[in-house]
């Protein structure tokens, strides 16, 4: 059974509640004006599980906005009868604070990037043939949830003769840390998929995500993704 000493809390990760919506609305390509509530409600509550189902920490940020996703959901149950004074949209409720924490999340990030120069230019390394700093490509930083999203297709992926166990570990995800981090001091980086590729067992899988997610959350590793390719690459910091 994993120590409970693993158990990350997914806010000192990356993100939290507001940055899990934004996530859905730009999977879904809605307009956050016009967010079809029982949709994003159901999709959020599925991450939910998953994030629990991982042994990951819940904030209860993330729970309070499940019941606000919820009751708003319920409102739009309601039946519309049109009058003149009707009252206000309420996925409104929504739109404006992930409007407001967009535009602020935006702002920091500029000025972030005003001071770290070179923070995206990766000096090349032995055997990496598909990483070329002097390509057009472009790699940004990503969150929990994208890795998330990779994590489920990579399991999705992944033989289905035994039904996934979530406790049952070959081996620890300290000694699975120890593992990457010896990997990243001989290569630099590698590629989110060749961590798995060696790994295949889907028991192992497990473990491997959740010794990525504890090294991110230690500041050991940093998580990249190529904008034209989709790869996901971590970097040893």
């Amino acid at each position: 059974m994993i120590d409970d000493v693993y158990k990350v809390k997914v806010e000192n990760i990356f993100e939290g509640p507001m940055d899990l919506l934004i996530h859905l609305i730009k999977k879904n390509e809605v307009d956050i004006y016009d967010i079809p509530v029982a949709l994003i409600t159901d999709q959020y509550l599925e991450y939910l599980e998953w994030i629990q189902a991982m042994n990951l920490d819940l904030a209860g940020d993330f729970l309070l906005m499940a019941s606000t996703l919820a009751h708003i959901k319920s409102r739009m149950l309601l039946p519309f009868h049109g009058e003149e004074n009707e009252e206000e949209d309420p996925r409104m409720e929504l739109a404006r604070p992930l409007l407001e924490y967009m535009k602020m999340k935006s702002a920091a990030e500029e000025l972030a990037g005003r001071y770290i120069l070179g923070e995206h230019i990766f000096t090349r390394k032995t055997g990496e043939p598909d990483f070329n700093p002097k390509s057009r490509d472009t790699f940004v930083q990503i969150g929990l949830f994208e890795l998330v999203e990779a994590f489920k297709r990579l399991l999705d992926n992944a033989s289905a003769a035994h039904q996934v166990n979530f406790t049952d570990d070959q081996i620890s995800v300290k000694d699975r840390i120890a593992e990457i981090v010896e990997i990243l001091e001989k290569r630099g980086s590698i590629t989110f998929w060749e961590l798995f590729f060696t790994k295949n067992d889907r028991s192992m899988i497990v473990i491997t995500f959740l010794a990525i997610l504890e090294m991110v959350k230690s500041a050991i590793v940093r998580v990249v993704q190529n904008t034209q390719t989709g790869s996901i690459r971590l970097f040893h910091i």
